[in-house]
């Protein structure tokens, strides 16, 4: 299928009706998987499509972190996320910021015609953004540089967010100052696309970061185990 469009969803009982759906807007050569991570990887250097259709929530609560390395694995596919779940306006704008060429929210605009346009759009070849996303583009002073990396203290103060520590705890176990912890906190949330500390611990759980079984919920009690890290370097999730 080299040129054809990929989709990637992670609804299985609907692949088959997707793949109708777009040949019938017109996308050629449709194969449909729902493969994550490397998986997906593997997909896109096999079929090598010319575009990329990705659901908003393919990823849960972190897919426009995940479409970072995509992106930087693949800076040629025409990658375009598709929503149809009304994924959060201020988060969906680092679909763009960190690499996605298009964005199409089926909940915006009146009636389905502006998202049908937009996928017209993809299709050609031609770029879209959902006119809400640029107007937030839009009223950012500057664009922020997209983030795929977490030093080894922000790995760590996640690990103490998870366990539930508030930000006195952290900053006392690390020996740091509170607002410290805050501007900590503030890096972790626009390196993994997220805007609460509730999203943290599930991309957290998600990526690894932190061992379920390792939840204790012992505040100050919580021994801080050494990370697995070399050199404590920064660490790649994903």
């Amino acid at each position: 299928m080299i040129g054809g469009t990929l989709v990637a969803s992670k609804r299985t009982n609907f692949h088959a009706h997707f793949k109708k759906r777009f040949q019938q807007l017109g996308f050629g050569n449709v194969t449909v998987t729902g493969a994550e991570k490397d998986g997906l990887n593997m997909a896109i250097r096999e079929l090598k499509p010319r575009i990329l259709l990705i659901g908003s929530s393919f990823y849960q609560c972190c897919t426009a972190f995940m479409l970072a390395e995509l992106h930087n694995n693949f800076p040629r596919l025409n990658i375009a996320v598709v929503d149809v779940f009304d994924y959060p306006t201020d988060l969906a704008m680092y679909f763009i910021i960190n690499g996605v060429r298009s964005y199409v929210n089926f909940w915006e605009g009146e009636g389905p015609e502006p998202f049908y346009k937009g996928l017209e759009e993809i299709r050609q070849g031609r770029e879209y953004i959902s006119p809400e996303v640029q107007r937030r583009l839009a009223m950012r002073s500057y664009k922020p540089d997209p983030t795929w990396t977490l030093t080894a203290r922000q790995i760590e103060i996640i690990r103490l967010i998870s366990n539930g520590f508030t930000g006195a705890e952290i900053a006392d176990t690390l020996h740091m100052s509170e607002r410290s912890v805050d501007n900590r906190k503030s890096e972790i949330y626009q390196v993994l696309n997220v805007r609460n500390e509730n999203e943290v611990i599930r991309v957290a759980i998600f990526f690894g970061i932190i061992d379920p079984q390792e939840l204790r919920f012992f505040g100050k009690d919580y021994e801080l185990k050494p990370l697995p890290l070399k050199n404590n370097k920064k660490r790649r999730v994903a």
